[in-house]
């Protein structure tokens, strides 16, 4: 039996089979750690609680729209609005991405909190005073001043209770996805009194068509003094996470969108994640703000709602100085690999103008890099194809010695010097870098709805082509799981010929398993990104061009 065949095979199937669970298959509640061992702590403190009763009434968004007086907002990437009724930031659109390739429509992020998929950013000051009046999600604020937030105008709300105390609050946006909120309390009154900051994000519901992979982190996330937090939301609505820190941000993320609060740099503050009628992401300072008489105190956030672009985010990150704010993109633990190839094929992007084309530049230089281990594969295969009629004259002789075979076997191999395992190298090689292609495939925004030529409109999704209507020349449609489209049948072919250069197993039924191997995952690796099989095809092409040379060279060296 061929041994280097055997395990090459196995680790191909089984490197691909666990990959196609990790992204096919959604979580299961049976795979959940014990709420025992997942139990936060939580870091008890002075501060007041954030706790509000509302109740609300769902109405449409326009509607909902209508309520209240409102600030417009608008910038080069955005536009909404924020309600006087709460002074929250909730309507909210990013203008340079549409929901589908199909549909135009904008995408909606942010909504007011009477509606249905109600999501909505709140800041302010609270106090353990139960007899001091603080602005809630009723009070109506002033505006003071410009009525409309531009990148070159910021606007300023005032809120005044009945016991002579002021809140106010100066917003600023910059011409991207960053609001910095400078909050302010006056005390008019020969009164002291203590406040703490707060900001919080509220979502009403789960939103619709979360991936549920275990590749992707949809939900609450933060890194707070150096550690990365990611909590589910059905994990929320079981057990309250809540943890003091010094340093870090905040926030709920979504596939390609991240609404997020950087909370006052230098102070104390304690983070909680929890769900009572609706998700909650919030901070509260642990340390008091000191009002004394006739008087004010102020703090600044930071408020970021952005596309998750790679540039972005890591622009902001380096800018205002926020603690791994890059793990706002969720790269997975091979983010040593995973975000050096984006950056990859962002500079081929720039340089060729197609994605498409840029992952096929990647892919030659992956075989570049990859080349002399390639060779020295290709190599000992070459010989071993050229010893198959030595073998199979070895297995006949000893058909009924399997250790002697053995020896025979290993003795040949010493002679030639071929080391049989050497097949699996460029195979097992190429797992990791599959893996991290696919995570840049699914969770960047720069890949989303990216076409490549012809039919390719987005080389995130899948081919959308089916060899079953014969690529869209029979007028019919197939049901999804028939949906093989020709990038996937140019990968199985290229792997079936790829599969005739290597040795041929002499067991039958070794024979037969391979004959099938390339069928199986062209059924396997058609739903995977459309970009990922382009590479994989390509990959395959450019194996059998450096092995059919090797192969050459090996044979008029054999030859002489």
């Amino acid at each position: 039996m061929d041994s280097k065949n055997v395990i090459a095979a196995i680790a191909l199937s089984t490197a691909v089979i666990v990959l196609y669970s990790l992204f096919f298959l959604p979580e299961q509640s049976s795979t959940k750690q014990n709420l025992a061992e997942k139990k936060k702590i939580e870091q008890n403190t002075d501060a007041p609680s954030l706790d509000q009763k509302e109740t609300l009434i769902q109405i449409s968004r326009e509607e909902a729209l209508k309520e209240s007086e409102r600030v417009q907002f608008e910038n080069q990437s955005i536009i909404g609005s924020i309600s006087l009724k709460g002074a929250a930031i909730d309507d909210l659109i990013f203008k340079n991405y549409k929901v589908s390739l199909k549909n135009e429509e904008k995408v909606t992020l942010l909504g007011p909190r009477n509606i249905k998929d109600g999501y909505l950013i709140e800041s302010g000051f609270v106090t353990t005073d139960k007899n001091i009046d603080i602005p809630n999600s009723d009070s109506v604020w002033s505006v003071i001043g410009n009525k409309i937030l531009t990148e070159q105008s910021p606007i300023k709300l005032s809120w005044t209770n009945n016991q002579g105390i002021t809140f106010e609050k100066e917003i600023s946006l910059d011409n991207k996805f960053l609001f910095n909120i400078k909050q302010k309390v006056i005390n008019s009154t020969n009164k002291k009194y203590d406040f703490y900051s707060y900001g919080q994000i509220i979502r009403n519901n789960i939103p619709e068509g979360l991936s549920n992979f275990y590749i992707l982190h949809e939900g609450p996330i933060a890194t707070l003094d150096d550690e990365l937090i990611e909590e589910d939301y059905d994990d929320i609505q079981e057990q309250k996470f809540s943890k003091t820190a010094k340093k870090g941000w905040l926030g709920v993320g979504d596939k390609y969108f991240i609404a997020s609060i950087i909370p006052p740099k230098g102070k104390s503050f304690k983070t909680t994640f929890d769900y009572k009628n609706k998700f909650r992401a919030n901070f509260i300072a642990t340390e008091p703000l000191e009002l004394n008489q006739n008087s004010s105190i102020e703090d600044n956030l930071q408020i970021i709602v952005a596309a998750k672009r790679v540039d972005v985010i890591d622009g902001y990150a380096e800018s205002l100085k926020i603690d791994k704010f890059d793990l706002v993109i969720d790269w997975g633990f091979l983010y040593f690999i995973t975000k050096p190839l984006f950056f990859g094929i962002d500079y081929f992007f720039k340089l060729l103008g197609n994605y498409g084309l840029a992952i096929i530049a990647v892919t030659i230089c992956i075989r570049l890099v990859f080349f002399p281990l390639a060779n020295f594969s290709f190599k000992s295969m070459a010989k071993m194809k050229a010893l198959q009629p030595e073998m199979a004259r070895l297995k006949e002789l000893h058909k009924n010695d399997k250790m002697k075979l053995q020896q025979e076997m290993m003795s040949l191999y010493k002679k030639e010097k071929i080391n049989p395992m050497s097949g699996c190298l460029p195979i097992l090689v190429q797992i990791p870098v599959f893996f991290a292609l696919y995570k840049v495939l699914f969770v960047t925004i720069e890949m989303r709805q990216m076409p490549f030529y012809g039919w390719i409109h987005d080389l995130s999704e899948r081919d959308p082509t089916s060899l079953f209507n014969l690529f869209g020349l029979l007028p019919y449609d197939v049901p999804s799981f028939l949906v093989i489209g020709a990038w996937p049948v140019a990968m199985g072919l290229s792997m079936w010929v790829q599969q005739k250069l290597n040795p041929a197993p002499t067991d039958p039924m070794q024979a037969k398993i391979f004959m099938f191997f390339p069928l199986f995952l062209t059924v396997i690796l058609a739903p995977f990104p459309s970009g990922l099989v382009i590479y994989w095809t390509v990959n395959n092409i450019l194996t059998m061009a450096q092995q059919l040379f090797i192969m050459k060279r090996t044979t008029v060296k054999t030859t002489t």
